[in-house]
C-alpha cells in the first residue's frame, strides 16, 4: 500500500523525520535570502474584528525594543480606552494623540468630522517624518479615507516623507486599492460571526475597549 505522504500522520517516524528535515533546509534558504531590511507599510484593513488590536501588538513589541512610538487616533478619539492607560507607563518612549471625537453617528457633525481628521493627519505627519519614531500607528485612518474626510494622494505623498526604517500602520476597514498597492504588507481581517450581531453581546472591558 503507497503512504500518503502529504497526511504527516500516515508517515513513519523516518519519514517524517525527513521531511521535517526538508522542510528546516527549504526554511533556511528562504531566511538566508532575506537580508533586506526596511521601513514597512502596513495595512490591516477589513471587516473582521482585531485590526487595531493586531497593530498595537507592533506597538508592544516596539517599545520592548527600546524604539520609540507614535500612536494618532482619527476616529475612536472620545473613547478612553484601556490601552492608552497601559502605554501611559511608556511615557518616554511613546506619544498618543485621540484626534477624533468618536464615532460619525455619535458626533453626527461631518465638517467638524472633517477638521478633526485633517488635524489628525497634521499631527501624523509631524511624526512620519521624524526619524526619532521607529513605528507610527495611523488607528482608524481607513475610516477617514472611506467617508472622504482624508484624500489618498495626500496620504500617499505623506507616507513618502518617513525615513527608510520606519514603519507605519494603517488601520481600519474599507482601505483604498491605491493604498493596498503601496503598503508592503496587508492583512485583511475577515469577518464570520460577531457576538454583537448575533447575541446581541455588548462591547466589554477587555475586549473591545
Amino acid at each position: 500500500m503507497q503512504t500518503n505522504l502529504n497526511n504527516e500522520s500516515d508517515l513513519t517516524a523516518e519519514q517524517y523525520q525527513r521531511k521535517m528535515q526538508r522542510r528546516k533546509e527549504v526554511q533556511q534558504e528562504r531566511v538566508a535570502k532575506a537580508s533586506l531590511e526596511k521601513g514597512l507599510i502596513i495595512v490591516n484593513t477589513g471587516n473582521g474584528k482585531g485590526k487595531t488590536t493586531a497593530a498595537l501588538g507592533m506597538v508592544l513589541r516596539s517599545l520592548g525594543h527600546g524604539y520609540k512610538v507614535a500612536i494618532v487616533q482619527f476616529i475612536k478619539g472620545a473613547w478612553e480606552p484601556a490601552e492608552k492607560a497601559v502605554f501611559s507607563l511608556w511615557q518616554d518612549q511613546l506619544v498618543f494623540y485621540a484626534m477624533g471625537e468618536g464615532f460619525t453617528w455619535e458626533t453626527q457633525d461631518r465638517e467638524r468630522d472633517i477638521e478633526k481628521a485633517q488635524a489628525a493627519w497634521q499631527t501624523a505627519l509631524t511624526f512620519i517624518a521624524n526619524p526619532d519614531y521607529k513605528l507610527v500607528l495611523l488607528d482608524e485612518v481607513n475610516v477617514a479615507l472611506k467617508l472622504g474626510y482624508l484624500q489618498v494622494n495626500d496620504i500617499l505623498a505623506g507616507l513618502e516623507q518617513k525615513p527608510a526604517d520606519t514603519h507605519v500602520i494603517l488601520t481600519g476597514r474599507g482601505a483604498p486599492a491605491e493604498l493596498i498597492e503601496q503598503a508592503d504588507l496587508v492583512t485583511e481581517m475577515t469577518l464570520i460571526k460577531h457576538p454583537f450581531r448575533e447575541q446581541g453581546v455588548k462591547a466589554q472591558p477587555g475586549i473591545e475597549f
